[in-house]
């Protein structure tokens, strides 16, 4: 459906379906490495289809038209151009969207090497764990999220901020792709939005960990656990016990890691979170 169609039927109160919904709710956005970009569509008759880099993004209505709701890898850079790839029933189109500057904070850290360097074995375990978990962040359901807010999964401070850079012996590491809640071991995680289970495991780095899918792409991770309440396939309801908070896989002490994942990329919880205490 063209503007003016649109608009003729507006005026006559033929509205399509899709306009009808009420729009979900909506993080707060900020183009930036690690953020979460609103992309107006306009409108039409059914929603686009949208990529980027062949991953697809998540669409949803929003007052008269569609918008995408992209997420920017950390990887990012500043001043660079992503290119999204939109579908309609009239074509294919490129929209450009430009990656603005963020700094995030860097830590200095001095540790026994045992804790930053691993051994053959457990190398390859970590290799083997790093393909699976990037199929399942690369996972895509059809359903479109009824919300975009997040509650917080577990009551506490925020110990560490996502994106934190962390520098260990002098060696750069990859930075932080989630938010660290501090709490206490055996302090109940509940989902933070509705969602259906699609993995859980014990994994080296991450612990024990449940990643729940909540609608195109739109997925919360929950690591470090020391025990896990649910099974893959499970269907949650928002605030549902999913686990507790533990220490387990690579980690100084109990706290609850909280990821969100947007096309498969990592971006900041805070977006989705209503404002919390800093510790």
């Amino acid at each position: 459906m063209q503007r003016r169609d649109f608009l003729l039927a507006l005026a006559a109160g033929g509205l399509p379906a899709w306009s009808a919904a009420a729009p979900a709710p909506l993080p707060r956005f900020a183009a930036v490495p690690g953020g979460v970009a609103r992309v107006e569509l306009g409108p039409a008759a059914a929603a686009p289809q949208v990529e980027l880099d062949g991953r697809r993004v998540l669409v949803l209505a929003a007052q008269s038209q569609w918008i995408a709701v992209v997420g920017i890898g950390l990887s990012a850079a500043p001043g660079s151009s992503l290119q999204l790839r939109v579908t309609t029933a009239a074509g294919t189109r490129a929209l450009a969207l430009r990656v603005q500057p963020k700094q995030y904070a860097t830590q200095r850290l001095k540790v026994a090497p045992k804790h930053v360097q691993l051994s053959p074995d457990d190398l390859a375990r970590f290799e083997r764990e790093r393909e699976h978990l990037g199929l399942v962040l690369r996972h895509w359901s059809d359903d479109a999220p009824p919300a975009l807010q997040l509650r917080p999964p577990v009551p506490g401070t925020h110990s560490s901020t996502f994106g934190l850079r962390r520098v260990f012996n002098g060696e750069a590491r990859n930075p932080h792709n989630g938010m660290d809640i501090a709490a206490a071991t055996g302090t109940a995680v509940s989902a933070a939005a509705p969602g259906k289970v699609i993995d859980t495991g014990d994994y080296f780095f991450n612990g024990r960990t449940v990643i729940v899918d909540h609608g195109q792409g739109f997925l919360t991770l929950y690591c470090h656990l020391d025990a896990i309440d649910t099974t893959a396939g499970a269907a949650l309801a928002a605030g549902a016990r999913l686990g507790t908070v533990g220490a387990t896989g690579r980690t100084t002490g109990p706290h609850l890691h909280f990821s969100v994942y947007l096309n498969a990329a990592a971006v900041d919880p805070a977006l989705f979170l209503p404002p919390a205490k800093s510790g």
